[in-house]
């Protein structure tokens, strides 16, 4: 079928502008649809009930769920592609996907906030950030909150209840350390209670860690062997003294990059609420692609995953973000 055919661009609504600094540049946060040769509607398709339509995980049948996002050169999510517009691989080897969805289903978000001794003049932009970042969630998403700073602390536990979270943070004070890689594998530890098969984590902080327990090896693993998307937004001063503080952007974005999340770097801390509720937006438009190995072997080895566009050439370049492998079953 010619290409003119098979896609048209439209957009369709703008949403906000993002500010992110000099990381960032400006950036229109809108939708662009690109309507599909044929509609292609899998709301109903038969996930295992092990896991629901969405999230990284094994399951009975062997199926491996992997989340992909998509976006253009400014960044705004691209809505209307299709199962025939995705090839998915396992090292080398082409996979069959069995299962396609992009409906905007809940997801079980962990927002891990540092409000150590260095937050206390971007504490009021933190907690305004996560107010937009609820915002723009699904109505239906669950949340917890984590505190940290000498240590971390579950401030709120799994909730739907977005004024219950503004007011844990609004009484939260800032002090102390940052215990940030705590943060992390509590947050980690914290989603095994997850009600859904989608499972985020948001982390708001503008430094390395230079007061916790776990390693920063301890923290990769566990996420690694996790199905947790991870989302950085890091605000960092342009002079540090301290290696942890330089140390900070790095920490944060192999973090994020490791599952298929983004990390993101501000030199303001007036620019968090735009982006996080950027990252609101991205959850919810994200693409579900599900496959079964074509050969599989019970090793607990890690399997790298690959996800690539099949579209027309006179389209422009789109920037897909899916999470880099799993773990494979070790029974």
């Amino acid at each position: 079928m010619p290409a003119k055919r098979a896609f048209v661009l439209v957009v369709v609504f703008s949403a906000l502008t993002l500010f992110a600094g000099a990381a960032l540049a400006q950036s229109a946060i809108d939708d662009v649809h690109v309507a599909p040769r044929q509609t292609v509607n899998l709301a109903a398709a038969s996930y295992p009930a092990d896991f629901g339509p969405a999230g990284l995980i094994r399951s009975h049948a062997d199926l491996v769920l992997v989340p992909v996002s998509i976006t253009d050169d400014r960044d705004r999510p691209i809505l209307g592609l299709n199962q025939d517009n995705f090839q998915l691989f396992e090292g080398k080897k082409a996979q069959q996907i069995k299962n396609f969805s992009s409906e905007d289903t809940p997801v079980s978000v962990g927002i891990l906030v540092d409000v150590s001794g260095s937050m206390s003049y971007k504490l009021d932009r933190a907690r305004d950030a996560v107010r937009q970042f609820c915002e723009a969630a699904n109505p239906q998403d669950e949340f917890f909150l984590i505190a940290f700073s000498d240590r971390p602390r579950l401030a709120t536990d799994f909730t739907t209840s977005t004024e219950q979270l503004a007011n844990d943070l609004l009484t939260t004070v800032s002090k102390g350390e940052t215990s940030l890689l705590d943060a992390i594998y509590l947050g980690v530890r914290k989603m095994r209670d997850a009600h859904y098969g989608r499972k985020a984590l948001l982390i708001l902080s503008d430094g390395g860690d230079n007061h916790s327990r776990y390693s920063e090896r301890d923290v990769k693993s566990a996420i690694r062997e996790s199905d947790i998307m991870v989302y950085t937004v890091g605000t960092f001063d342009r002079w540090v003294s301290t290696q942890e503080e330089m140390l900070g952007p790095e920490l944060l974005r192999d973090v994020a990059d490791m599952t298929g999340g983004r990390a993101f770097s501000l030199t303001s801390a007036n620019d968090m609420a735009a982006v996080t509720k950027h990252i609101g937006v991205q959850l919810r438009h994200q693409y579900m692609l599900a496959y079964q190995p074509q050969a599989e072997s019970h090793d607990g080895k890690w399997r790298k995953i690959r996800v690539k566009l099949r579209l027309p050439k006179h389209l422009p370049f789109m920037h897909v973000e899916a999470r880099p492998g799993y773990y494979s079953s070790g029974e």
